[in-house]
């Protein structure tokens, strides 16, 4: 009889910050929006995203991927993988590997396919645009402050799980400054396990994650870091994995391309600097909220 344990890791990116420091956060209050409607709310931010996602298309960055598993404090095995992202002298989009060493998660009792991989590159962070918004239930459920940042929080799910599609359910916030996401709590549905009981279906169980963006040139907040610190209960065993994906040095591809914001173009004086908000970074201790009622 042949098992293995499979996951899917749903992870964003972020920049290299330094030594996580708590973020502080307010207690969630129920008050309505005022001077505005949910659903204009919903249609602003999705509209932001829309441009967020196509703006960071036209970025470079170097991304820094690393995720164990482990038995109390100690490692049992890891997956590490240090790309950049770049563009060739045609424009095209190219990676290359800086550090890649032999994974050693099948020694935790995980592996990884093709399909996780790509799931790093091509399917992170969540991002909720326009053309996304129909497939989604958006609930509002209320006010937060996250550091400097007063926040509109929204909790998502699909409204059905269409074939072999993956989607994310959970919870986001919304700057009420810029109506752009800038922080994401929750996991990729639908997983899959072995019910029978048997020991013999790959299962795919997805760890509970927090993403924090930072803004970038001013205009766009990019994701900038991902953990997640969760045990996976699959049929024949619990398995404690860590998650953490980063993001360093975004820079804008020095071409023709156009980039809109607010649907006029950054001027690349503009693009100078980078501006993050205070104290963004999470605690390694913060305590995670369950992902199906997240309570923060």
């Amino acid at each position: 009889m042949h098992w293995a344990h499979r996951i899917f890791l749903f992870l964003a990116l972020c920049i290299s910050l330094p030594s996580p420091l708590a973020a502080q956060e307010g207690p969630l209050e129920s008050d309505p929006p005022k001077g505005i409607s949910a659903e204009e709310m919903i249609q602003r931010f999705a509209a932001k995203e829309k441009e967020f996602k196509e703006a960071r298309d036209h970025y470079t960055y170097r991304q820094d991927i690393k995720v164990v598993t482990l038995d109390g404090d100690t490692v049992t095995g890891m997956y590490q993988e240090v790309f950049d992202v770049l563009f060739d002298d045609k424009g095209h989009r190219i990676e290359n590997v800086v550090f890649a060493p032999q994974s050693s998660l099948e020694q935790g009792g995980l592996s990884l396919d093709e399909g996780d991989v790509q799931d790093f590159r091509n399917r992170l962070p969540f991002v909720l645009t326009s053309d996304e918004i129909p497939e989604y239930n958006i609930l509002y459920v209320g006010q937060q402050t996250e550091d400097e940042l007063h926040c509109y929080v929204f909790d998502v799910a699909p409204k059905q799980i269409v074939g072999k599609k993956r989607y994310f359910q959970g919870r986001i916030w919304v700057d009420d400054h810029d109506f752009q996401i800038v922080k994401t709590y929750g996991q990729a549905v639908p997983e899959i396990r072995d019910t029978k009981k048997k020991g013999n279906k790959e299962e795919h169980l997805y760890p509970k994650f927090t993403t924090w963006r930072q803004q970038i040139d001013g205009k766009y907040w990019f994701p900038t870091y991902t953990r997640a610190d969760d045990t996976l209960h699959f049929n024949l065993n619990d398995i404690h994995i860590r998650e953490i994906v980063k993001y360093e040095d975004y820079k804008r591809f020095g071409s023709s391309v156009r980039i809109l914001y607010q649907g006029q173009e950054v001027p690349k004086s503009d693009q100078k600097d980078q501006k993050s908000p205070p104290d963004q970074t999470p605690s390694p201790d913060q305590k995670k909220p369950d992902a199906q009622a997240p309570q923060k």
